[in-house]
């Protein structure tokens, strides 16, 4: 039987999704709670990695065992008191064998915060940045980042991947009542630091220190070291993962009933 985990979590505390030597995971802490509650070993498989820092408002991992769960409000309940206060399972609901929560995602959201005000509440939430910036500009670049695929510019040298396309839905700026300023962003698949490292060089934009011209060149270039530098992961935000409706049919009954 295999099991979807709706989850969120506050990444300040952790060395990204992914289990490693050198720190706590939230994959790992995860996988222990689900291990003790469950009496049986248990190993997650996320959406995606989320670096060191990020958050996720919606995450999905999945899980096998031998025997169907019997899932119930109670077992919500004791594996949410058994994790930290920074991880929250939202629900968790059965699927076919062959849903995976990495590769049947069809999208993933995400949001990048700035904001200008110091705010001790915000402390490792968001990214404070003082200088003002030209959301209109920033917008503009994101009308030419929507006319490519390739960003190969934007990820990470060392990725490991089998080429650097992404289908992006929308990319925008907007400005919130409480002067913060949000990235939205919203494709198929990204490529590891990619949001990270559009923001940091659109910054460059808003700020003037780059033209659009230029922006555009970079995407072009396809060449990380042209580019300019990756954001702080604590501004990142996982706000969405996208599945077809036949994966998440049982998500509703699952919430309703947890």
């Amino acid at each position: 039987m295999r099991y979807f985990i709706e989850l969120s979590y506050r990444g300040t505390a952790y060395h990204g999704w992914q289990t490693q030597a050198n720190g706590i995971s939230v994959q790992q802490t995860l996988e222990a709670a689900l291990t003790q509650r469950l009496g049986k070993p248990i190993y997650v498989v996320g959406s995606g990695r989320t670096d060191a820092g990020v958050h996720a408002e919606q995450q999905f991992a999945h899980f096998d065992v031998d025997e169907p769960l019997m899932l119930s409000d109670q077992l919500l309940y004791s594996l949410n008191c058994m994790l930290p206060e920074d991880i929250a399972i939202q629900t968790f609901f059965p699927v076919r064998p062959t849903d995976h929560a990495r590769f049947s995602a069809v999208s993933r959201y995400y949001q990048y915060h700035i904001t200008r005000q110091k705010n001790a509440f915000l402390n490792g939430m968001t990214y404070h940045f003082r200088p003002q910036l030209n959301e209109a500009r920033m917008n503009e670049a994101c009308q030419l980042l929507l006319q490519h695929r390739d960003f190969q510019s934007f990820s990470k040298a060392r990725a490991n991947v089998t080429n650097f396309l992404c289908r992006l839905e929308f990319a925008y700026w907007q400005r919130t009542v409480d002067d913060r300023l949000t990235f939205h962003i919203k494709a198929n698949r990204f490529l590891w630091g990619m949001v990270r490292t559009i923001v940091g060089t659109m910054v460059e934009v808003g700020q003037h220190r780059m033209s659009l011209g230029q922006f555009e060149q970079i995407i072009l270039a396809k060449d990380r070291t042209i580019a300019g530098r990756a954001a702080p992961p604590n501004g990142l935000y996982l706000v969405e993962v996208g599945y077809p409706a036949e994966v998440l049919a049982q998500r509703a009954s699952a919430l309703t009933h947890g």
